[in-house]
């Protein structure tokens, strides 16, 4: 006899199990370039310092959260989290991703990830830090006109301990 629970979960099961194919995306190919010109323009407002060319990519409630954990949410917040940071520590830093890897989860959503190095960082204390290396991690949401940030985790993995395999 089957718990009764047990029972109703198997009935919601199939629901809750909605598949939607990736390859069944017509324009997969041209969302994939602009993914990438979008992960492009990202870089090239940081390569700038301008933090509201920056925060443009991003939706209007969107989340960022740093390479330290610090989480802000919406596009003006995040313009204003950069603006400081373009201007002092940042402000002869020069990022460049090594790559971009597009999972689409369904045709308006896709998880981006994105290696990157910087370097030309300083300190607070204006002094030269080494290059860097992390990780962007993205969901990003496609509307009626272009794809736009709607989560963003930026993992800093210079300091990160080899992967043990």
């Amino acid at each position: 006899m089957l718990h009764p629970g047990a029972f109703v979960l198997s009935l919601a099961l199939p629901s809750l199990l909605h598949f939607h194919p990736a390859a069944a995306q017509p324009d997969q190919r041209s969302d994939e370039e602009a993914i990438r010109s979008a992960v492009d323009h990202l870089v090239a407002a940081w390569n700038r310092h301008d933090a509201h060319a920056f925060a443009a990519l991003f939706s209007s409630d969107a989340d960022f959260t740093d390479g330290r954990g610090t989480a802000v949410s919406g596009r003006e917040h995040i313009q204003a989290f950069h603006a400081q940071p373009f201007a002092t520590v940042f402000k002869g830093s020069r990022l460049e991703q090594t790559g971009i890897r597009t999972r689409f989860l369904r045709a308006d959503v896709a998880s981006v990830d994105v290696p990157w190095q910087m370097t030309g960082m300083a300190g607070p204390d204006g002094k030269p830090r080494p290059g860097r290396k992390g990780l962007i991690s993205l969901v990003m949401l496609r509307d009626a006109e272009h794809w736009e940030i709607a989560v963003m985790h930026n993992l800093d993995l210079s300091a990160a301990p080899p992967a043990v395999r």
